[in-house]
Parts: structure tokens; sequence; C-alpha cells
């Protein structure tokens, strides 16, 4: 499977999990938002909105147009930091589904 493929079906998988546990019915962020110099534009924006409308919707524009991936991904530390309060069953399933696709980004 091509790391394009592998990344699409992760980012999938992905999206699913933050279905379900309640983190994908976020509001969309002001257009300003995204002109944030911060990681993650944590100064902007939730993460469950960057992952959203920022990290996911990125990485899926350069699996459809074969574009290459980033160098390296790390947003898992981010995820958990984040999810340090939520139950430990939903802060499992959404840092295992990033970190998967921090891994084929970063192995691919």
């Amino acid at each position: 499977m091509i790391v394009h493929d592998e990344l699409d079906q992760a980012l999938t998988r992905l999206e699913a999990t933050l279905r379900s546990v309640d983190l994908w019915n976020t509001p969309y962020p002001d257009a300003e938002a995204f002109d944030s110099q911060e990681p993650f534009c944590v100064d902007t924006m939730t993460l469950p909105q960057w992952l959203r409308y920022v990290f996911i919707a990125r990485l899926r524009a350069l699996v459809e147009g074969q574009r290459p991936l980033p160098a390296t991904c790390q947003v898992a530390p981010a995820a958990e930091a984040y999810l340090q309060h939520a139950k430990p069953s939903t802060r499992l399933l959404v840092v295992e589904a990033i970190a998967d696709v921090d891994r084929i980004v970063t192995q691919g």
C-alpha cells in the first residue's frame, strides 16, 4: 500500500474516532483564526477545531493531490496534553488515532 492510501485510511479512522467521542462537531473558526503563528493555533482554536479544519484538511489535500508529506509529524503529544482531563478511554482512542497519523507521515 502506498503511503498516501495508508494516510487516507488513518485520517478516515481519526475522523471516525473524533466523531465517536463527540469532538468532531465543533464550530468553524473565524477566518482570522487560521492566521495564527502559534503551533496548533493554540491561541485561536481549540485542538478539536484545529484537528478538523487544519490538520485533517491539509493532510487530505496532500493525499488527494499525491503531494509530498511533511518530513515529520508529532501531534499526539499535544492531543495527550489537551485531553489530560478527558475520560481515559476518550484520551486513549484519540491519541492512538493521531499517533497512527504521526507514524505514517513521519515514516512515509
